[in-house]
């Protein structure tokens, strides 16, 4: 078995896990970021009791909205990442050891190279799966209410004040949210949202860039001090993996947050400053009527659910890894044993 394959099989299981653990964070933060109210000021809301908000008003089954999907999503962009995320990186190894040898560098993958081999497989991780987090969107950021509650807020609000996610009292599952995503704007429809979302390729390329130059300063560190011992334990490898998803979700939130609006459910009637015809003109109505503070909406939410999932992922991740690699190291002890006379 392949390193390659290894690493994408780890991930996909790693993300699984991390999704599980987190998604009501998720979907609470999908809907902070797609929130349109644009002229009411209303009372801020933290994330915990808009988390019991929406059990009591929708029930426990709407803070796991989508999750099917996104178990589906997330298992295949991590699977497809980390697979050719190793390739492309086990091809910037092998160049850089040819430029080691013609007396250029230390024979080591740079952080600029670490970077674009980050990139690279994101971009192919985007362009694959894109479809699966626009229907994911739409599932979280859609809202079940009683109909007593619609006729209310019909009744004391404006038709331009109307705001996403759109109410409907039937059943949202994935193959009505599919149906739905074609017949507004057919195939092309599900790669919504798709440039600011390879422009966001960056968070994990930085991700990945800062998580693997603080780990190999850490083992570098624990050779020098402990004679060659540069093993890395798994709370390590969990607290680097929190901090280089922190950076990194600082820097490219707005982007995630313009995707979100892009994948929604869009207004096609009514006030058109809530529909985006796409990412520049987002951006412009974004900053036009609601501000730059917009672009930061449930920022918060967003780095405890992201910190979290990245050092779930990471730890879970580097530990499969591990024992899969002693499992086939144990069958190839046992298959040479069975070999010799």
């Amino acid at each position: 078995m392949s390193d390659a394959l290894i690493n994408g099989l780890a991930g996909a299981g790693g993300g699984i896990i991390a999704q599980l653990i987190t998604y009501p964070l998720q979907t609470v933060n999908t809907r902070q970021q797609t929130e349109r109210d644009l002229k009411k000021e209303k009372r801020k809301v933290g994330t915990i009791e808009q988390m019991c908000q929406v059990v009591k008003q929708e029930g426990w089954e709407r803070l796991y909205g989508g999750l099917t999907p996104s178990l589906v999503g997330t298992a295949a962009s991590q699977g497809v990442y980390y697979y050719f995320y190793q390739i492309f990186r086990s091809k910037a190894e092998t160049a850089a050891l040819q430029s080691q040898k013609r007396g250029i560098g230390d024979g080591s993958v740079g952080m600029l190279s670490s970077l674009g081999v980050a990139a690279l497989a994101g971009c192919v991780n985007v362009l694959l799966t894109n479809p699966i987090w626009v229907v994911v969107t739409r599932m979280q950021t859609h809202t079940k209410i009683s109909k007593n509650d619609h006729s209310n807020s019909l009744a004391t609000t404006a038709p331009e004040e109307t705001v996403l996610p759109v109410i409907d009292p039937l059943s949202y599952g994935t193959s009505h949210v599919v149906q739905e995503v074609y017949d507004e704007a057919g195939v092309l429809g599900f790669w919504r949202g798709v440039l600011p979302t390879l422009i966001m390729v960056s968070n994990p390329s930085i991700q990945f860039m800062l998580y693997e130059t603080m780990l190999k300063k850490l083992k570098k560190r624990r050779s020098l001090n402990k004679q060659g011992n540069n093993g890395v334990t798994a709370l390590e490898i969990f607290l680097l993996g929190a901090l280089a998803k922190l950076g990194a979700t600082v820097v490219t939130y707005p982007l995630l947050v313009v995707k979100s609006r892009l994948q929604a459910k869009q207004v096609t009637t009514g006030d058109k400053r809530h529909h985006y015809k796409g990412t520049l003109d987002a951006i412009v109505k974004m900053i036009q009527y609601e501000g730059f503070a917009r672009f930061y909406k449930g920022m918060s939410t967003k780095i405890v659910q992201s910190v979290l999932a990245a050092a779930v992922l990471f730890m879970v991740k580097e530990e499969l890894v591990k024992g899969v690699r002693l499992l086939l190291l144990k069958d190839g002890v046992r298959a040479t044993k069975s070999k010799s006379p």
